[in-house]
């Protein structure tokens, strides 16, 4: 069993399936325990959702644990924690690792060493859900909600793009601006992997600034402020400058092995204690060796 406790500081009498609204559960969550995944107590008495309560009370959520799922197997291969609490778990991913299972590779991906290491951490809650995921030859940060209610709480951010997501990556050629916003939409290509820039495609802006120049390339910060599909690699693609190492497209493949491109920093409110959280980690040696040779 989880507990989550919240007090009621409006001026008004609401039921407590507003109040939960109000702080950030979602609709599903809410539904799964009207219909007995969890209950809510006040004054250690079991409540209905639509009970009232008056400014000042305090509302206990008591969630059951959520069982392992059967088709995420269990990896012991280890992983870099940069930050870990009772709903978070922030992640250094290397280059190289898949965020989920898929058909190349369903036993050791992040998702499987997050499971291993909540396992071996004595976690009752073992379905981790990755807020944030990144391409296997992408190196970086990864948010991991630890439990359906974390995930739930989250979940609004995410939808309005308010994690606040910086890259570093290293494109080929010089860029024209300093800094820009590239906005244009993105769309698959039929058949592949690949995505593209076309006039049908999901909207999609890529804010940059330069941070230092070599002779054929540029280290650049990147905040998304929307989240497609290989957006940054796209997008300077599109401009003619496409990301060093990216071979699925055109990158230069002579200074690194693997798209040049890492998430560098993310910051967030915190649903819970509405603190601002920040983690940054270092550049990986493969993309710091170019920037400072």
């Amino acid at each position: 069993m989880a507990e989550y406790q919240w007090k009621y500081e409006g001026d008004k009498p609401i039921t407590i399936k507003k109040f939960m609204s109000q702080v950030g559960l979602g609709h599903r969550l809410l539904a799964d325990i009207k219909y007995g995944d969890g209950v809510f107590r006040m004054n250690a008495k079991v409540e209905p959702i639509t009970t009232i309560i008056e400014p000042g009370e305090v509302v206990t959520l008591v969630t059951n644990p959520i069982p392992e799922d059967p088709e995420v197997k269990v990896s012991d291969e280890p992983i870099e924690i940069v930050y870990e609490d009772q709903n978070w778990l922030v992640v250094n991913k290397p280059a190289g690792l898949s965020s989920i299972p898929g058909p190349t590779n369903s036993t050791d991906t992040l998702l499987n060493r997050v499971k291993g290491y909540l396992i071996q951490s004595g976690a009752t809650d073992l379905r981790p859900s990755l807020i944030i995921r990144l391409d296997r030859f992408t190196s970086g940060i990864v948010l991991v909600a630890k439990n359906r209610v974390s995930q739930s709480m989250i979940s609004h951010q995410v939808e309005n793009h308010e994690l606040d997501k910086r890259y570093t990556a290293i494109v080929s050629g010089h860029l024209e601006l300093d800094h820009d916003v590239i906005d244009h939409p993105i769309g698959k290509v039929e058949d592949s992997p690949r995505r593209v820039v076309r006039p049908d495609g999901k909207t999609a802006q890529t804010e940059y600034w330069v941070k230092s120049t070599g002779e054929d390339w540029t280290e650049v910060e990147v905040q998304l402020h929307t989240g497609r599909t290989h957006q940054i690699r796209v997008h300077f693609t599109h401009l003619g400058h496409p990301l060093l190492g990216d071979e699925l497209y055109g990158g230069p493949q002579t200074l690194i092995q693997r798209q040049a491109l890492h998430a560098q920093s993310l910051s967030f409110t915190d649903p819970f204690t509405h603190e601002q959280k920040v983690f940054k980690v270092t550049l990986p040696t493969d993309m710091s060796d170019i920037i400072h040779d």
